[in-house]
């Protein structure tokens, strides 16, 4: 437990809160010193903020912290994504152009399985018979047509209210080049329903792609009211205990943006926590010397994995949710909005495993979540689970399961692996855990080897982060799967996404769509294009308490070749924009396809598709505290376990390290265990480990190309 503040100054300090399947993860920092405390506790699915306040007054209570001394804390919550996924948003209606009322049901008319006669493709979140089409009509050259029928839109809203709808996604065509229709439409419902939210494709997602962006409107209004509500919940709560900042809240591509932001857009939180822990992957790289790694995040329902390369995580101007067929790409809603790139797979503490009709071991993707849990856990749960199977081959002591304030049980957890996959393979249990334990390894290597191909990246160039509660009981072995030599474990690596919140910069980022080949751009029109975004972003972080002098400015196009779906970010320059700034940017593009792909397409034209703002301010400073230099190795040592080696074929006799009693400079030899209260790290036969001066610990695999 941390001493208790200093009454005698006025310290301040910055709480980061994740909300995750299956634990909520707090992290609290101090602005002066670096010092750092976590917690974590049991989700609270029928009350979420709930959860998040008891979280709160365990961790401010442990580290003697006055809710009057934390000036900012950051959230990400899975609440959107749930909503999406489980269909408890509003009733939600879609405005479109006449013509179009089946944007949502045709798609993109294309199968993510061509062979499967039976594919299931998602349900769109707004059922057919609340599309209503609207007269009117802009050219794709944002021309008016059709002038709108304001008086059959006034018709509209009326009926919508008086049948209750929640919320409204409006999508006409070629809004994009020209909102005034989708506007007038707004001021219509402000007027004459303003109960109702209504969110315009021309705010949420300016893109060309009329599919995605009809897509990304509909989700955006379909939580929106939610959102609103529970952030509105937590910062009376807040309020209520004590703590007088108003929340921000972490987006999916890395930034926190304001309460009042996050409302208007929450399909931009949507990816929120993992996000965080790839921002705490960078921002670990740049403090321990690795600018290029891959992210490792494992916890109780998923794994996450993020390439990063130069100290920044990749980004994608798109991604999926509520998958037909979990997990496979294509299968889901798409959502056109800035996020980190990165792969999620059903492979967690609580993914299930079970034995096939073919008599094939199968874990994930289905997971046991918080409630009723892995077998081990004790609250009702009996299917078995990877934490059963890591418990039942020693990597977990059931005595010290977060830092013992939860026993685990190891009776039911093997009655559980015996019933559910030992009897039906007809082996013992211990292989049959071991079996459970080395298939989910592979699931994620396997991941993170397609993931890396498809960015043209190698693996065994990287350093390995593991964090996430299970994360670095795996790492070691998806390392040495992937050929990797080095792997990284973050202190108090259980709660890394939250402490990402903490040192991710307040930002958010625009877009416009003006596609042109790049010797056609117009510098003018794209240069009044950048000063509109940039100083709508700059009203958007307002809220954020950064000082106009503190706001920074980035500048993107995205460029593809003529005829191709997908483009690539390449920086714009931050004054003028000149012909020879134009072809310098096309050739950034050309160079950046061929690391990504490996070819190019010489000769093939090549246009700007659309124009990116990022506006941010600065990244707050946390200066980690330093540990002293390691003394007496037997001071760290609890005591040894009967730990399971697949090297070796057996159990083995393994010491079990208090990592909290390394000093810098420490240096540990596999097989052996090293715990904390929030994570566990399994080192395999042939690995050295050392403590670094934040206690860190960088694990070295030997045998592997570096």
């Amino acid at each position: 437990m941390s001493k208790p503040a200093d009454s005698s100054r006025a310290a301040r300090f910055r709480v980061g809160v994740d909300i995750g399947g299956t634990f909520t993860d707090l992290a609290l920092a101090d602005r002066d010193g670096g010092r750092l405390a976590i917690a974590k506790v049991l989700t609270d699915h029928g009350d979420v903020s709930r959860g998040v306040m008891s979280g709160l007054r365990t961790i401010l209570a442990e580290s003697g912290v006055s809710p009057g001394d934390v000036d900012a804390v950051v959230h990400g919550t899975t609440l959107a994504t749930n909503a999406l996924i489980e269909r408890r948003g509003v009733d939600t209606a879609l405005l479109v152009t006449r013509g179009f009322r089946d944007i949502l049901t045709m798609g993109r008319e294309s199968r993510y399985d061509i062979y499967d006669i039976g594919i299931e493709l998602p349900e769109p979140l707004v059922r057919r018979a609340r599309v209503f089409e609207v007269t009117e009509r802009v050219d794709a050259g944002g021309r008016v047509v059709t002038a709108l029928d304001e008086a059959e839109v006034a018709s509209l809203v009326r009926r919508l209210a008086a049948e209750g709808v929640g919320a409204v996604a409006v999508c006409l065509l070629h809004a994009f080049r020209n909102a005034a229709h989708e506007r007038a439409v707004a001021a219509t419902f402000d007027r004459l329903a303003p109960d109702i939210a209504v969110s315009l494709s021309s705010d949420v997602s300016p893109d060309i792609g009329e599919f995605e962006r009809a897509s990304t409107t509909v989700a955006n209004a379909y939580v929106r009211p939610i959102i609103g509500r529970y952030l509105d919940d937590l910062a009376s709560r807040l309020r209520t205990e004590g703590v007088a900042a108003d929340p921000m809240i972490m987006t999916s591509d890395g930034g926190t943006i304001p309460r009042a932001t996050a409302v208007e857009y929450p399909v931009r939180l949507i990816e929120s926590g993992p996000a965080g822990g790839a921002m705490a992957a960078a921002y670990l790289g740049g403090l321990t010397g690795h600018r290029d790694l891959i992210a490792f995040d494992m916890g109780g329902t998923t794994a996450k994995i993020c390439v990063i390369e130069g100290g920044e995580p990749g980004r994608a101007g798109q991604f999926e949710v509520g998958h037909a067929d979990r997990f496979v790409r294509g299968s889901g809603l798409p959502i056109r909005a800035p996020v980190l790139e990165m792969i999620e797979i059903g492979a967690g503490g609580g993914s299930i495993a079970t034995v096939d009709e073919l008599g094939l071991l199968r874990v994930g993707p289905a997971s046991a979540g918080a409630s009723p849990g892995p077998a081990c856990y004790g609250l009702g749960g009996d299917a078995a689970t990877v934490t059963d199977a890591d418990l039942c081959l020693g990597y977990l002591d059931a005595d010290y399961f977060l830092g013992g304030r939860m026993r685990l049980d190891r009776e039911r957890a093997e009655r559980s692996i015996a019933e559910h996959v030992a009897r039906p393979l007809g082996v013992p249990a211990a292989r049959a855990a071991l079996g459970i334990h080395e298939v989910v390894n592979d699931n994620m290597a396997r991941a993170a080897k397609v993931h890396c191909l498809e960015q043209g990246r190698d693996p065994r160039s990287y350093a390995l982060v593991a964090f996430g509660g299970a994360g670095p009981v795996h790492a070691h072995r998806v390392a040495a799967a992937l050929g990797m030599r080095h792997v990284l474990y973050p202190a108090r690596a259980g709660v890394m996404s939250a402490f990402g919140f903490l040192v991710s910069p307040p930002a958010f980022e625009l877009m416009r769509t003006a596609t042109a080949l790049v010797s056609e751009v117009d510098p003018e029109a794209v240069l009044k294009l950048f000063a509109e975004m940039e100083t709508e972003g700059r009203r958007l972080l307002d809220g954020a308490g950064v000082a106009p002098r503190d706001i920074r400015v980035r500048r993107e196009a995205a460029i593809r070749y003529r005829g191709q779906t997908f483009d690539l970010f390449v920086p714009a320059p931050a004054g003028g924009l000149r012909r020879e700034d134009l072809q310098a940017m096309e050739a950034a593009f050309v160079e950046r396809y061929r690391r990504r792909y490996h070819r190019t397409n010489p000769g093939h034209p090549i246009e700007v598709v659309s124009w990116r703002v990022v506006v941010s301010g600065p990244r707050p400073d946390h200066r980690p505290q330093t540990v002293a230099a390691a003394a007496d190795g037997d001071r760290a040592l609890k005591g040894r376990r009967q730990v399971y080696m697949p090297e070796t074929g057996g159990f083995e006799d393994c010491p079990v390290y208090d990592r909290y009693a390394l000093g810098a400079g420490a240096s540990i030899e596999g097989p052996a265990i090293v715990e904390e209260a929030e994570s566990t790290v399994v080192i395999g036969p042939g690995a050295v480990v050392r403590a670094d001066e934040h206690n860190n610990l960088h694990l070295t695999l030997q045998g592997h190309l570096s």
